[in-house]
């Protein structure tokens, strides 16, 4: 049975084992996330879930994301996606999922998008060292000694 929800990364900590040994874990802020459409075969094309997570002011969202949660009578949320479950029949709109659908044990693909930089310098970036800042050496923020051409 496939399962999906969505979530936030919190942050990391550890925890101890019954043998003591230290396991890192990774803190995620999975849902609840309202089901906010149902996509079928017959009126799509395919069978979708589609959810919502993340509290968000109304005035921030564009307006057919609005009308869309308008529709399903829930609450706005910063992230829409769609999930394609074996068993769509059995989810309808307005309900919740939460992630007490998971049990102890399973196994669970995690997919992310990077914070990304943008077109930060290599100081803020990559957490590299200034030059001299003085006497005219006129590299104070530009690349060092990796190949790049300044």
């Amino acid at each position: 049975m496939t399962k999906g929800i969505l979530g936030k990364k919190v942050g990391m900590t550890q925890i101890f084992a019954q043998d003591g040994t230290v396991v890192p874990v990774t803190v995620v802020q999975a849902g609840p996330c309202p089901v906010v459409q149902i996509k079928t075969v017959e009126k799509d094309g395919y069978d979708a879930v589609k959810v919502g997570f993340g509290a968000i002011r109304e005035q921030n969202v564009n307006k057919p994301d609005k009308g869309q949660f308008t529709k399903a009578n829930v609450p706005v949320a910063r992230f829409m996606k769609e999930f394609r479950f074996d068993n769509t029949a059995d989810y309808k709109v307005g309900d919740t999922i939460a992630c007490d659908i998971f049990a102890a044990g399973d196994k669970v693909d995690v997919t992310a998008k990077s914070k990304g930089h943008g077109f930060s310098g290599v100081i803020q970036k990559w957490n590299q060292h200034t030059g001299p800042m003085a006497h005219g050496s006129g590299s104070h923020r530009v690349v060092g000694s990796m190949g790049a051409s300044s």
